[in-house]
């Protein structure tokens, strides 16, 4: 994955995604949740571009295709990318150790343009703690914790020396995970209660084709995007600046 640019995961799949359909289309909350769940497993950008073009291919030659209806979910793919994510694993355990090789050229983000994402952020979040002030005032605490968390780490940002993207990811992950938590928690039970018959009726075609683990984590991010979206907060995550 790092080969093809480990952050740029999201957008790459979602611009294959475009061409393969001929068109643009708004990709769905779950459809971003999909891709979560790739990104969270591990399944490298290239398996999930290949199962992309075999589901594709699958598709064409189905009754439903065949009807003039066009593929509109990933969800469709799920089975492919799993499949060919499994070949690349069966394939990469018998080509023996992997020798790291120095990357020279530039980085991939710019102390500028993670500067810049992280004041966007910081102020989003400053407008979602004001507008839930007197309504929820524990969330927006948590909240401005939460800002209060970002500013810590733009001070890595600046610090004079080669930035750590990895270790900077991990500590957005942590940060997410908490408010998350948090959201969950601040919810209303029937904004929640919709969340889950939505989530419901989309996965209802592909839950026998997903083990408990994949639907487990699949579910979480669907929760996670429909949280976040509702109280307009921008995901931290460095997948996101693009």
């Amino acid at each position: 994955m790092a080969e093809l640019n480990y952050f740029n995961y999201f957008t790459e799949i979602e611009e294959y995604f475009w061409q393969k359909r001929g068109a643009h289309l708004l990709v769905s909350p779950i459809d971003w949740a999909i891709v979560e769940t790739w990104q969270k497993a591990g399944i490298p950008l290239s398996a999930v571009l290949k199962g992309i073009d075999r589901a594709f291919e699958s598709y064409s030659r189905s009754k439903r295709a065949a009807g003039g209806r066009q593929l509109k979910s990933l969800s469709y793919c799920v089975d492919a990318v799993l499949e060919a994510a499994d070949e690349e694993k069966e394939i990469a355990a018998g080509t023996g150790p992997v020798v790291a090789r120095e990357d020279k050229g530039e980085p991939t983000f710019s102390p500028a343009a993670l500067r810049g994402f992280f004041q966007r952020n910081m102020e989003r979040f400053s407008k979602s703690s004001a507008g839930i002030a007197s309504a929820q005032p524990d969330l927006a605490a948590r909240i401005e914790e939460t800002r209060a968390r970002l500013a810590e780490l733009l001070t890595l940002v600046d610090s004079p020396g080669a930035i750590d993207l990895e270790d900077l990811e991990r500590r957005l992950t942590v940060a997410e995970e908490k408010l998350t938590a948090a959201l969950t928690s601040g919810a209303p039970e029937e904004f929640l209660l919709d969340v889950r018959r939505d989530m419901d009726q989309q996965l209802a075609p592909y839950r026998r084709k997903m083990n408990s683990a994949q639907l487990s984590q699949l579910e979480r991010q669907y929760l996670q995007k429909r949280l976040w979206e509702r109280y307009n907060l921008p995901r931290l995550s460095l997948f996101y600046l693009t």
